[in-house]
């Protein structure tokens, strides 16, 4: 999807079309006096420019995006790229409900729809009537319009022969593109790409990769299999070098389990354990029922309860403890996370806290849990907002 929470958000307020705005930071008193509607004044939204805090861009217009605003920048960086974007808060609940209505209409099109976050799906579209016609555009745009129809949202759609450069693909005409790369364009289309483009290369890799003096796919490509293991080790060096060369046998999975689920929160100001023991206090049991209310609602108990923290020299540190029993109950959560807090070093402020149940299983409809099956693929972490 494009831009997807800020293009909810421009359903809300259609005045904002055109202009930088940005999604992000806590919900503030002005927010709550806005009603939805073209009728809102602009002078009535926040301006970045006069944000104070500690919070971070969930997403962009691609106004926004031109000044070098993107996700996970912190807002008073963004700030100083463009200072006169205005500030809307995040609003979950609506953006999952127009996650499940873009989901539904792709599903009564093309049914086998791997499900990969709350924006992002992959779709076979190998047995669809029409699914091939024009290389897949031809079926490509009725997606697109059907979910415009359905939403008033666009999407971005990338036909190829595996899901490794569909992903790439869907990035290459945003917003409201097709683009169609077959086997034979790996050179031309992919090669150039920079290597941090590709899902699974994150920044210490690409690091490493730029001291190598390997800056795009086709670097990669040209390097001998052999030496990326020796490099990078036996798997990661085997998944470049097919990675590079436009390999990738990962089918569609139209059901998966989550590793585990997690909450967690930036505060506005580093908060230390004993001098703001309360405040910590409230946020870590919100944390935990939060984390609850995501397993219950979406019927799965852990039995691995975790915490995460990060101090405010931003290191971070992690526990986790295993009980005999699988749970979906916030005071057990609150508990066992509570036992894993008394395993870290609590001297120094905090600036984050997170919650985590992992070793998850699905419930059965007795509410007992199923027995564990071994996923089609190695299954990915859940995180949840």
């Amino acid at each position: 999807m494009d831009a997807f929470f800020a293009s909810v958000e421009l359903l809300r307020y259609p005045q904002l079309r055109g202009l930088p705005v940005v999604i992000g930071g806590g919900r503030r008193k002005a927010d709550d006096a806005l009603s939805a509607g073209a009728s809102v004044p602009l002078d009535a939204f926040a301006r970045l420019g006069d944000y104070v805090g500690r919070g971070v861009i969930t997403t962009a217009t691609y106004p926004a995006r031109v000044f070098g605003i993107g996700s996970a920048m912190g807002m008073m960086k963004a700030a100083r790229l463009c200072p006169q974007a205005l500030v809307l808060p995040a609003d979950f609940e609506r953006y999952r409900d127009f996650s499940r209505r873009f989901k539904e209409v792709i599903r009564d099109i093309a049914p086998v729809m791997e499900d990969r976050g709350i924006d992002e799906v992959y779709i076979d579209f190998t047995d669809v009537p029409g699914g091939q016609r024009e290389g897949g555009r031809t079926l490509a745009r009725l997606i697109q319009k059907s979910i415009f129809d359905a939403t008033g949202l666009t999407c971005s759609i990338g036909v190829a022969p595996n899901k490794l450069i569909a992903k790439l693909a869907s990035e290459f005409q945003k917003p409201n593109g097709i683009s169609i790369v077959y086997e034979d364009d790996l050179e031309r289309l992919i090669w150039p790409l920079p290597a941090r483009k590709v899902n699974g290369i994150g920044p210490k890799a690409d690091a490493k990769l730029e001291r190598l003096g390997l800056r795009t796919v086709g670097d990669i490509a040209r390097q001998d299999r052999a030496w990326l293991e020796r490099t990078f080790g036996r798997a990661n060096g085997a998944w470049m070098h097919a990675m590079s060369h436009g390999q990738d046998d990962r089918p569609v999975v139209t059901e998966s389990t989550p590793v585990s689920m997690s909450r967690e929160t930036t505060f506005e100001r580093d908060l230390h354990a004993v001098d703001d023991r309360a405040e910590l206090g409230a946020v870590f049991t919100r944390l935990c029922e939060r984390v609850a209310e995501d397993l219950q609602r979406k019927g799965y108990v852990g039995r691995t309860i975790g915490i995460k923290l990060r101090y405010d020299d931003f290191k971070t540190a992690t526990r986790d403890q295993t009980i005999a029993e699988a749970t979906a109950d916030a005071a057990t959560i609150r508990r066992v996370a509570g036992q894993c807090l008394k395993r870290v070093p609590l001297e120094r402020r905090l600036r984050l806290l997170g919650v985590r149940v992992g070793a998850l299983l699905r419930l059965g409809p007795d509410g007992r849990p199923l027995a564990e099956d071994g996923p089609a693929e190695p299954p990915r972490e859940l995180q949840l907002f």
